[in-house]
């Protein structure tokens, strides 16, 4: 008989925490749980595992939430179709051979993307960086995130999904890990209490500069919240290649404070990833800086070309020698056998035959440190550089259904010029909604930004020629007209 592992825990729970008078020191319950338990399976198997949940009766339902959030992870797991996928887990393509792409995310197109802007602050004053407006003014408090925790569990016709991913930003987000802590604390205790179905199929996830990592609070917390986490580090390559755009606001280079806690953060996170983000002046960097990542034992490499308008006459004839000298590079050494990087896919440079909107804006929401809601974190102020913020709602008021509408409507056609809705190699080219917005002639969602065209062409053909070649050396099909 099938035993929905996460009702027998909570029924149990609320049983001990709820009826018993008598104050307990500890009692251990076996539960029944799938393995493996990441996030708390809905479904038991067959013949369930005995797993221990120590709950901590005399501490009351906080302490308890604390002891659940603890069951066992086994780190690599996965299920078919993105029913429980690890957030770095890679995904094979048509040969075990080929690891040179991933596509799954945890529970990928099945969560809701929450996402707190903790504070407006960093230590470094990135180049590159799209947040022209970082300051230290601008922080979240607690009863700000607690209004919008409360309000988002209580709204169950905007959030639907059974899953959340919290997402916390800055700025540098780990400036705040007080609050991020008190943040998930309250979360995991609402989401308890209000009988919320992600109260145990939640992710913590994190974008950071690393310079925080091996701080002891930052630490503490991670081992905290271990089996929830996802935590990416930005290190854009080599030492060179980094130092020229993360720098500190002395133009001092990041590198060498950061690199010294790759091995920690890979210890806890075997198969985690990076971003690197590619501006004008790093484009003679890239493929020693996707190799020497590789060699800091980073096996997923996120790597894009920023959106602004900052290409020039021959620049992407030079982003394409770069890709092909990489592809050569992976091929002649299998690192496709290893590792992955997001510059080569099988599913880019096709004509588009489903009409979609690349850029989840209006399926996220991003709150600022008044309890704004936002379509993504690209339409607060300190993201832009033309417009006006764009709000959606608040904590208080909730979410203006008027105002979100228009974001529902986004899909590829209506925002795309019609060279390309005809384009024959479509499919990859990115966008991003706030750019968009950002870029338009006028206040317009609905005008895409083509910066990247030719960049984005530039790729194909190198695309196109490392899968052309790494078919010829396997002589095996690896991609096919979709």
């Amino acid at each position: 008989m099938k035993v929905p592992a996460w009702v027998v825990v909570k029924k149990i729970v609320w049983a001990l925490a709820k009826e018993i008078a008598v104050p307990v020191a500890v009692t251990v319950v076996w539960v029944p749980v799938k393995v493996p338990v990441l996030p708390l399976a809905k479904e038991a198997v067959e013949d369930p595992v005995k797993t221990p949940v120590k709950l901590l009766v005399k501490d009351s339902v906080p302490a308890v939430v604390r002891e659940l959030a603890k069951a066992p992870v086994k780190p690599d797991a996965q299920v078919e179709h993105g029913k429980l996928n690890n957030y770095s887990s890679f995904q094979m393509i048509e040969t075990k051979d080929v690891l040179i792409e991933k596509t799954n995310t945890w529970e990928e197109g099945k969560a809701k993307n929450i996402t707190f802007i903790v504070t407006e602050d960093c230590q470094l004053q990135c180049k590159y960086c799209y947040l022209v407006g970082k300051n230290d003014l601008h922080k979240m408090d607690f009863e700000t995130a607690k209004k919008s925790i409360d309000y988002l569990l209580q709204d169950r016709k905007y959030f639907t999904e059974s899953s959340v991913i919290l997402d916390f930003i800055g700025g540098e987000p780990f400036i705040e890990i007080d609050l991020i802590d008190q943040i998930c604390d309250y979360f995991k205790i609402r989401a308890y209490e209000t009988d919320h179905p992600s109260f145990n199929s939640y992710r913590f996830s994190f974008s950071t500069n690393g310079l925080l990592y091996n701080d002891p609070k930052v630490q503490k917390f991670i081992t905290k919240n271990l089996s929830h986490l996802s935590i990416q580090i930005t290190i854009d390559g080599t030492k060179e290649k980094h130092n020229l755009q993360r720098v500190y606001p002395s133009g001092k280079g990041s590198y060498d404070q950061v690199v010294k806690n790759i091995p920690l953060w890979i210890s806890q996170f075997p198969n985690a990833s990076t971003k690197v983000t590619i501006s004008r002046d790093d484009l003679p960097y890239i493929k020693d800086s996707v190799l020497h990542l590789w060699q800091l034992g980073i096996k997923e490499v996120n790597i894009n070309v920023v959106f602004e308008d900052v290409w020039e006459t021959g620049d992407d004839a030079f982003f394409e020698e770069q890709l092909v000298a990489l592809a050569d590079e992976i091929i002649t050494h299998k690192y496709y056998e290893q590792y992955s990087c997001s510059f080569f896919s099988t599913h880019i440079g096709f004509p588009y035959k489903e009409n979609m909107n690349w850029c989840g804006a209006g399926k996220m929401l991003a709150i600022d440190h008044e309890g704004n809601f936002f379509p993504c974190n690209r339409f607060v102020n300190y993201s832009l550089q033309n417009r006006e913020q764009l709000v959606i709602g608040n904590h208080t008021d909730g979410i203006n259904q008027n105002k979100l509408r228009p974001f529902l409507t986004l899909d590829m056609f209506t925002q795309s010029t019609p060279e390309c809705v005809a384009c024959e190699v479509a499919t990859g080219c990115a966008w991003c909604q706030g750019a968009n917005y950002d870029y338009a002639d006028s206040t317009t969602i609905f005008q895409r930004a083509t910066y990247l065209c030719l960049m984005h062409k530039a790729r194909v053909r190198a695309n196109n020629y490392f899968w052309n070649k790494l078919e010829k050396k396997l002589q095996k099909t690896l991609r096919t007209l979709p």
